[in-house]
């Protein structure tokens, strides 16, 4: 058992003073004790990590490179070329590099745990590798180098559209046959806590869909089930033409969907399907920069959170590495889109931060199935130092210092992160931050050309 002291913390919606939390050998809570004299000193304002709920770790690879002009109804074009272009070049090597080095970017700025939405498990020219689980694996072996908690999601791709489409050439990468992808999922639950992914209502059939869930159902009962859904207009506008109802409204009506379930977007998600999204206990799986960056429209937030639906933040294509960018963007694209400032439900006087920063944790917990999200005993230690004295937040008490976080400056404040009680950034620096970036610098010089 460690015991330190934080000399603040955020506990029970809360900034507390001199909190002792004790830290078993098992990286868990054992007790959180405000007003506290005895331990360790943490110097500065410890929040609980963030979960990222989606991430695709090779698209860091990517990032700003599909930011070209082109002609009308091309833009999306021009980013699925990049795409397969660093799909015919990515090894297993490329991949664990960029995954380690996209996860010590997440801790840094206050992720303590990421779900992998893991899609690459072929060769170049789509052929499995002598190790189905060569891909997985070295997901594994990034997140065991940064450091991060992960939930690993091998994700089930077989078509190219609703109604059985065969797969394109450029999902090559991606397709693998229903039976491999059971015994895929069982066998990495060696190495990793391990989930389901349906790709979307798109790459799968019902019958695979249900395929899928008994594999969830073979691994445990608590195993997260992770879909994308409706994450585009034209996406609605196949599925109402495959099915004659809407993305969520088809997999509400179709699948049992429940508090294991994460549906990833769900951007274009009318009321009465927010209403039953949220009765249902599922999560929202939230990307707002990715979503923005690709132009996919606005999730219905405010009234999804009035019907008292959960939600996370994810990375994505990761764009952006930070809850920070992710908790603003989510907060004021529907500023913008409603002209005003209250959007999310508050009492007068109420911290907006603190209320996203709850609820984004939980929801994010709530994903991965890991007992996380707050500071509270028998929960993993998974803990967020802020510097009080950065500028961002020198002079700040209280929830002001959620505040200034979330919407006040860029550079981040985040001085140390603890992940299941293990130290993995300290003041400010990844603790094998220069072994990671130097093996990323290598694999994007070789990239370079391809891309």
């Amino acid at each position: 058992m460690t015991i330190w002291l934080a000399d603040l913390a955020w506990v029970d919606g809360a900034v507390r003073a001199h909190v002792a939390l004790d830290v078993d050998a098992d990286g868990r809570l054992a007790a959180v004790t405000p007003d506290a004299a005895v331990g360790q000193r943490i110097e500065g304002l410890v929040l609980p990590g963030l979960a990222n709920l989606h991430s695709h770790a090779f698209q860091r690879a990517m990032a700003g490179l599909a930011e070209r002009g082109g002609p009308p109804g091309g833009d999306f074009r021009r980013w699925r070329d990049v795409l397969q272009r660093l799909l015919a070049a990515l090894t297993p090597d490329d991949v664990q590099a960029i995954a380690a080095q996209l996860y010590a970017e997440c801790l840094l700025h206050g992720y303590a745990s990421v779900a992998e939405f893991h899609t690459l498990h072929n060769a170049p020219d789509g052929q499995p590798y002598d190790d189905r689980a060569e891909m997985a694996l070295r997901i594994v072996a990034a997140a065991e180098q940064a450091g991060i908690g992960l939930r690993l999601l091998p994700v089930l791709c077989r078509r190219g559209g609703f109604g059985g489409v065969p797969a394109t050439h450029g999902q090559r990468r991606f397709v693998m046959p229903v039976a491999a992808y059971g015994r895929l999922c069982e066998d990495l639950c060696e190495f990793a806590p391990v989930g389901v992914a349906p790709r979307s209502l798109r790459a799968v059939t019902p019958d695979e869909l249900r395929a899928a869930l008994v594999v969830a159902d073979l691994l445990g009962p608590a195993t997260p089930v992770h879909i994308r859904v409706a994450g585009q207009q034209r996406e609605v506008a196949d599925c109402l033409a495959w099915s004659g109802l809407r993305p969520v409204q088809w997999l509400l009506a179709h699948a049992p969907v429940d508090t294991r379930w994460c549906l990833l977007h769900a951007t274009h998600t009318d009321a009465t399907e927010c209403r039953a999204l949220a009765a249902a206990g599922a999560v929202a799986g939230l990307c707002q920069t990715t979503g923005a960056n690709l132009g996919d429209g606005i999730f219905p937030l405010p009234s999804y959170v009035q019907a008292g639906g959960r939600f996370g933040i994810g990375s994505d294509s990761n764009v952006a590495t930070s809850p920070v960018e992710e908790l603003r963007w989510l907060d004021y694209v529907r500023r913008l889109e409603g002209r005003t400032r209250r959007v999310l439900p508050a009492a007068p006087g109420a911290s907006v931060a603190a209320g996203l920063l709850r609820a984004a944790a939980a929801g994010g917990a709530q994903a991965l199935a890991r007992p996380a999200g707050a500071i509270a005993p028998g929960l993993l230690a998974d803990l967020v130092v802020l510097d009080p004295e950065h500028p961002s937040l020198v002079g700040r008490s209280g929830d002001a210092l959620l505040d200034a976080w979330v919407f006040a400056g860029n550079a981040t404040p985040v001085r140390h992160v603890m992940v299941a009680g293990r130290w993995v950034v300290q003041h400010g620096a990844h603790v094998r931050g220069a072994e990671i970036a130097a093996a990323f610098s290598r694999t994007m010089r070789r990239l370079a050309d391809a891309l």
